[in-house]
Order: C-alpha cells, then structure tokens, then sequence
C-alpha cells in the first residue's frame, strides 16, 4: 500500500464528493456534551441554509513531494477576450493551480493565482508548457506579475473555517 497508489487517490477523491463523509455524531457529543438530536438538527439545518459546502480530507502535500506553494499575481489587461479566455481554459485544466480569482488592492494587481508544486524549477517549467508556450500572445493579456513562493516555516497556519469561526465568535462576544 502506498500514499499515492490509484486505491488511496480514488478513494481520497471520493471523500470530496458531495456527501461523502458525514460527521461522526458519537464524536462531536464527546466535544461539545451536547444530545445527539441537537447535533444533527443543527447539521441539517446548517446544510438547508448553504453555510456547509462539504466534508472533506486534509493532506499534507508534503507527504507527496509537493513542498512548494507558489502564490502569483497579475496585472492583466482582459480587453483581448479571445487570449483571456485561452488563459482561464488554461487554468481550467491545470491540476497545479487550485485557484484563479480577481482581486482589489493596492498596485495594478487585479488576477491572483495559487499553485502547488514540488519545487521551484519544476513551476517555471511547467508554466512555461502550460501557458507561455501553449498561448504564445499570453503577454498581450499578462503585463506585469509578481510571484512569490511560500514555504516553511510557517508561522500561522489555520483553516479559513476556523479562521471564520473565530471572527464569528469575536464579533458575538461568546
């Protein structure tokens, strides 16, 4: 058996799917002493009103070589629709990058897009085959960038859930 065997990415892809992993009831009354009819009324409900998306696994990419998570930003001029979109098909089909969004700031920055590589040559090659080379009028769109690489240590390391859950109960005083 390995980490990275068909069986265990199979069966790794399957616990993101919708419905896939439900809460381990017994579990969450051990945490909170609360009944287990609370426990669920409060699952569902939080599921009828769209604040649960999903259950899923956490990884440590680290465990798979994947030690370099590359953070890029661009500014980008999306008055060439045709090459813009052969940018976002692009990404669409790209395993490596796991978000593209627009972003608001500071500075001409207004596309920020995340990666996850096992190192820093192995980015700059593949991005050159992806994009640079895939779509040769790429910089007609793309007129500056900034790219950062993030790695250990790291300082603070906390789940956006947790991250929200802890706002909330701050703003609420609990």
């Amino acid at each position: 058996m390995r980490i990275d065997d068909e069986i265990r990415l199979n069966i790794a892809e399957a616990l993101l799917k919708e419905h896939s992993v439900m809460p381990n009831i017994r579990q969450l009354q051990k945490y909170t002493g609360y009944h287990k009819a609370t426990i669920k009324s409060s699952i569902d409900f939080m599921k009828e009103e769209g604040l649960l998306l999903g259950y899923g696994p956490k990884f440590d990419f680290k465990k798979f070589g994947y030690k370099l998570e590359v953070i890029a930003l661009f500014q980008a001029d999306m008055s060439d629709k045709k090459t813009f979109e052969k940018i976002l098909q692009a990404a669409k089909e790209d395993p490596n990058m796991y978000r593209l969004s627009s972003i608001i700031g500071s500075g001409n920055w207004n596309l920020m897009a995340h990666h996850i590589y096992k190192d820093v040559d192995s980015y700059h090659k593949d991005i050159t085959k992806k994009y640079y080379e895939k779509i040769p009028q790429i910089f007609s769109v793309l007129k500056d960038r900034q790219i950062y690489y993030e790695n250990e240590p790291f300082y603070k390391a906390a789940s956006r859930t947790t991250a929200m859950v802890e706002i909330i109960r701050k703003e609420k005083g609990l």
